[in-house]
């Protein structure tokens, strides 16, 4: 048989907001495509229509493109094997449940959710088995007259998947190796709920892969328990010879490592699990890393060393490295701790990698928001001495104000230990040096001023020390020769003239 064109998708429920476990399994899926060759597919599964939440849909998509995860069909992106909506595809799986029922592979249920809480008080751990259906209300045990009657007269049923018992059921999963469940611990599964006209997760999910002609299902270890099932389906349809191959991949757990990862880590530990901010109608804003200040370079970083290891000790990967890198077979087993504090280092390592112009244009609008305009030559050289001082844009302003606003205020501390008795008169003498500083280049200045600290016999560090505070504040800043440089002559003698009055 020729070998298959890798096809996998992502599949998510408009739901609400993309949980950041998502956003790492369509990126896991994204390079196991793109290392293929092969087509990432964008579904969505909106079967379950009282869980449908507006604007949902819009959010994960506008969250995929932040990111830089391209689809190659599906919503909104087109293709031959749509429609792409579940919902849109009702009469496609009404005829393969009509294949299942008459190939004996599943059967018609009447029990009303009473009757089936009933059956559960009188029978302890009570499943819809093999065990159990012979005494339900179902098309096995009644008449084919009494079961078209019934439908006639518009009773709802479900149908649920005839599951033979005692079977051993083999997965073959790309990262756990062969798992293998005993069929009787399954039970009938509903496949299909004439309420709706809609199927359930179990039935739509192996159609669509099957028409949809994906190779490999790449999903969270959640789906695990259901994989015996789907297998069972595949089977039941004749389609096991296409049947994909299977990758279940490993939890992404809270910081400290008990259970999983929850929106409510997130909150008390004041980190984002989710890529956008979120905005339901309810009210309750939920923080998204995009809005926090990370850039999406260094969140596709981090989420794919969180369960996968490239096999070598490289952590800082563009998304064309980790793709000639990937390899489902060395993603974890087990669980992945989300160490959260990670991610902020990988957005300090992205933020020295990116050019300045391009961190200098991100820091614009926060200059903006502290009314600062100032010329984009000037940014992207403050940026430039700066940037390796922070781990996210807006922190610049914090360490990088004083360059485009002189001090209104000079720090206490600061002055106290550094603004001497004879630092007003050595100011002033300052002043008049610079002033005639004809090369007012880094290099120019030093050169300049430390000649005349030698000639005057003057204390290096008190002089510089003071020079600092007149110009920034307080004690912080790169070099000082940086600093005046950027501010350039006129407005270093304005600031210093200014201390010089303050502070005498």
């Amino acid at each position: 048989m020729a070998e298959r064109k890798v096809r996998v998708r992502f599949a998510p429920s408009p739901t609400g907001a993309l949980h950041i476990g998502g956003v790492r399994t369509a990126l896991y899926n994204y390079l196991f495509a793109r290392q293929h060759g092969g087509d990432l597919i964008f579904r969505i599964e909106d079967t379950d229509s009282n869980r449908f939440v507006p604007g949902a849909e819009e959010y994960i998509l506008e969250s995929f493109k932040w990111l830089g995860i391209h689809f190659d069909e599906g919503v909104s992106f087109g293709g031959e094997h749509g429609p792409y909506r579940q919902s849109e595809r009702r009469e496609i799986y009404k005829k393969y449940v009509q294949i299942l029922l008459d190939n004996d592979k599943a059967y018609i249920a009447f029990d009303t959710p009473e009757e089936l809480d009933a059956k559960r008080a009188e029978i302890a751990n009570f499943q819809y088995d093999a065990s159990t259906r012979g005494m339900m209300r179902n098309s096995l045990t009644m008449s084919k007259e009494e079961v078209d009657a019934l439908i006639a007269e518009g009773k709802q049923y479900v149908v649920r998947f005839k599951i033979e018992p005692n079977e051993n059921v083999h997965v073959n999963d790309l990262i756990r190796g062969e798992v293998v469940i005993n069929s009787s611990i399954l039970d009938d599964k509903v496949l299909y709920k004439s309420a709706d006209e809609l199927p359930t997760y179990h039935l739509a999910n192996i159609v669509d892969d099957h028409l949809m002609e994906v190779s490999h299902v790449i999903r969270g270890e959640e789906w695990l328990p259901s994989a015996p099932l789907h297998v069972l389906l595949y089977r039941a349809f004749g389609w096991e010879d296409t049947m994909p191959e299977f990758a279940h991949l490993p939890l992404l757990l809270k910081p400290e490592g008990n259970g999983k990862l929850s929106k409510r880590d997130g909150d008390r530990l004041g980190f984002p699990v989710f890529p956008l901010e979120w905005r339901p109608e309810s009210g309750e804003v939920s923080s998204g890393y995009r809005e926090s200040g990370y850039l999406p370079e260094a969140v596709i970083n981090f989420l794919a060393l969180l369960g996968w290891n490239p096999g070598n000790d490289q952590e800082v990967m563009s998304m064309d490295e980790m793709i000639q890198l990937f390899d489902i077979h060395r993603c974890s087993k087990s669980g992945a701790k989300f160490d959260y504090k990670k991610g902020i280092w990988f957005n300090h390592q992205y933020i020295q990698l990116k050019p300045n112009e391009e961190i200098a244009e991100l820091f614009l609008p926060v200059l903006k928001e502290h009314g600062v305009e100032a010329p984009f030559e000037k940014v992207v050289t403050v940026v430039g001495m700066m940037k390796d001082r922070v781990s996210f844009i807006k922190e610049l302003w914090d360490v990088c104000s004083f360059f485009f606003v002189a001090p209104a205020e000079y720090d206490e501390k600061t002055v106290k230990k550094r603004w001497k008795e004879d630092s007003a008169k050595c100011m002033t003498e300052l002043a008049e040096v610079i002033a005639g500083i004809e090369d007012f280049s880094i290099e120019g200045q030093e050169k300049v001023v430390m000649d005349w600290i030698a000639e005057k016999g003057y204390h290096t560090g008190n002089i510089m020390n003071a020079f600092r505070l007149t110009l920034v504040g307080e004690g912080k800043g790169p070099h000082m020769f940086d600093i005046s440089w950027v501010l350039g002559k006129e407005e270093t003698l304005a600031r210093m003239k200014r201390a010089v009055e303050v502070l005498k």
